[in-house]
């Protein structure tokens, strides 16, 4: 053979070689999250209502907490589109937008209307919408938004230059009006969000209207994306105006990122179960808990700490997780951890609630991607009297949740158990 044809005959193997290693240093990157750099136990230091967790939290999760809000929580579909669509329509000034799902259909065509008539009427309309999670939005909605001036941005779309971070997505949830108003929470803008939580096919959600200063934090969230993707910068009067005291609520927003403050958001949920003398009671719509937070779990039932924790029944999105979150049950159902499995729809609720005083609430998963992957954005309340008042409606849940027993999991067939813990090798990715 000449030399010649030996060359040729090198050429594939070298390209082929140089396509695959590119492909799995391409992986390894995106499959690498934020460090989790918190090893040790948590130890319980205060109480919830000691005046020093406050600092703590204001001083290690970043945001000062802020006096003088208002908080209204919103129980699925046919509480919480109405309200934010009035929101919408109510702007004067600017509209910023960003959410993680919005697809095509009715309620995202009255989304699309109303951003589109508040442009035209001269409002500045910003909507950053995560490439993956739109995935099923028509263009004629974002080509109707631009003819009528709003800016509209996809975050981190199919680039040469993202593919580093492709697995990173912003799964915030942020509607702020004015600089004055905010919502956030866990809605997706689809039809399957609709409704009252009744059937099978819908999402069971809660979302939150806030007034007041901590509105503030929440614009510069929204912000702090909209630099990465569009690289401007959006101040003054119209987006961050001076916000009088609208209520009684002490409140807190924070946002968390793989790039910065990827710790932050699962530090937080460290702290407030440490914190907890009394109760804690966690919505989780993807409960994966890793190692310390099980062990953090487990601490506070051992100093009698009452825990209650709702996660999806029968009806879910992705049954992967379903069985990787049941690969995590064990220690906590021997610790006297209760958990309950929501029957009627599908479950998407993020709320933790601590000694009936301390509430969470936003976009955050408790889940390796929302603690190390995606960027989340969580409102935090401190507030008795709205703190009892989420407790009822957690009490209204587990009224339509089923109780797993540790005889019944122990129980389970063992094809099950097989599934649960190949699901659970991935959890990091979950």
């Amino acid at each position: 053979m000449s030399e010649s044809s030996k060359k040729r005959r090198k050429w594939p193997i070298i390209v082929g070689t140089a396509l695959l290693t590119t492909f799995v240093i391409l992986l390894f990157l995106n499959l690498q999250g934020g460090k989790n750099h918190i090893h040790y136990t948590v130890p319980h230091q205060v109480a919830v209502e000691d005046p020093a967790f406050l600092r703590y939290m204001g001083i290690l999760l970043g945001p000062t907490i802020l006096g003088g809000n208002h908080v209204t929580d919103l129980q699925n579909g046919d509480e919480i589109f109405p309200a934010m669509i009035e929101g919408i329509r109510s702007a004067k000034k600017t509209i910023t937008f960003e959410t993680y799902i919005y697809w095509s259909g009715d309620i995202g065509r009255q989304f699309a209307d109303a951003l589109v008539e508040r442009a035209d009427a001269g409002v500045k309309v910003h909507v950053l919408l995560d490439w993956v999670g739109s995935n099923k939005i028509e263009q004629e909605y974002l080509d109707a938004l631009e003819e009528a001036g709003a800016e509209v941005e996809l975050y981190r779309p199919l680039h040469w230059y993202h593919l580093t971070r492709m697995n990173n997505r912003t799964h915030r949830k942020l509607l702020v009006v004015d600089g004055q108003v905010g919502f956030i929470g866990g809605v997706g803008i689809a039809d399957s969000w609709l409704g009252n939580a009744e059937t099978p096919e819908q999402w069971r959600d809660s979302h939150y209207r806030i007034e007041g200063p901590a509105v503030a934090q929440m614009q510069a969230a929204f912000v702090d994306n909209w630099i990465k993707t569009r690289a401007q910068l959006l101040i003054g009067e119209a987006y961050f105006p001076e916000i009088p005291a609208r209520g009684n609520s002490l409140a807190q927003v924070f946002k968390s990122s793989r790039s910065g403050g990827s710790e932050s958001v699962r530090l937080m949920y460290l702290l407030s179960i440490a914190s907890a003398v009394k109760s804690i009671r966690l919505q989780a719509a993807y409960f994966v808990p890793d190692d310390l937070t099980i062990r953090t779990l487990v601490d506070a039932t051992q100093r009698g700490v009452h825990v209650e924790i709702i996660v999806p029944g029968p009806h879910t999105d992705t049954q992967l997780v379903k069985n990787a979150s049941r690969s995590r049950w064990k220690p906590l159902l021997e610790a006297g951890v209760k958990i309950y499995t929501f029957q009627p729809a599908k479950y998407h609720c993020k709320v933790l609630i601590v000694d009936n005083l301390w509430v969470s609430v936003g976009s955050t998963n408790f889940d390796d991607r929302s603690f190390r992957l995606n960027d989340e954005a969580n409102l935090n309340i401190y507030d008795a009297e709205f703190a009892l008042e989420q407790a009822r409606i957690f009490e209204q849940d587990i009224s339509k949740s089923r109780l797993v027993t540790l005889e019944e999991f122990d129980d389970r067939p063992i094809y099950g158990k097989i599934m649960d813990w190949v699901a659970g090798l991935f959890r990091s990715q979950l």
